[in-house]
């Protein structure tokens, strides 16, 4: 069977979450971040938008060439929105 591929020809990334301790949170399959700060942080990935909330979040590790995300602080919740959100990025939005 064929791996699934994106209209520029590169593989999917395949969405993962990883957490160690509550406080080191690993996501993989991420396309774009739509918002951060020190209790929430918003996640658009291959799974649709993900919200993850939690106590002195710090994105640590950033590529979305490779679709991660690093973050640590104590995560309390993870929740997936009915709909993926269609606004663009944090970055985007501050260099239209």
């Amino acid at each position: 069977m064929a791996e699934p591929r994106l209209d520029s020809g590169m593989r999917m990334r395949p969405h993962a979450i990883h957490i160690e301790g509550r406080t080191l949170t690993s996501v993989t399959g991420v396309k774009d971040v739509a918002s951060f700060n020190e209790e929430e942080v918003n996640l658009l990935t291959e799974a649709g938008a993900l919200t993850i909330e939690g106590v002195n979040l710090h994105i640590t590790k950033l590529n979305l060439d490779e679709g991660q995300v690093v973050l640590e602080g104590e995560v309390i919740a993870l929740e997936y929105a009915d709909e993926p959100e269609a606004r663009g990025s944090v970055f985007s939005r501050l260099f239209k």
